[in-house]
């Protein structure tokens, strides 16, 4: 069985780089990104305390959702830097910035 998406998907923009590490894709991070981050984390924990509320279990709830927010968030960043990299995703600034490597 072939795992390899770039065998079946070819990249509609300009590949930066075909692998990233971590490091690079986590540094790769636009405000938008830690915009959509802190967003998701917000909402998460607004809909955890508000949950919690019948129950009289405000405060563990509300840090469930958080912890559920930030990590869903952080996937949620991870994947467009990632996908931007990669170029799945429009890539006008990262092709500008490592125009280098192309």
């Amino acid at each position: 069985m072939n795992t390899d998406i770039t065998a079946s998907v070819k990249p509609e923009y300009p590949v930066v780089d075909r692998n990233p590490p971590f490091t690079k894709v986590v540094g790769n991070f636009s405000m938008l990104d830690y915009l959509r981050l802190s967003t998701i984390s917000a909402v998460s924990v607004t809909v955890g305390y508000l949950s919690g509320i019948k129950p009289g279990i405000r405060g563990p709830s509300m840090v469930t959702g958080g912890l559920i927010g930030v990590l869903g968030g952080f996937m949620y960043a991870y994947q467009n830097s990632a996908g931007r990299l990669m170029g799945f995703f429009p890539n006008e600034s990262e092709v500008a910035r490592y125009k280098y490597k192309l």
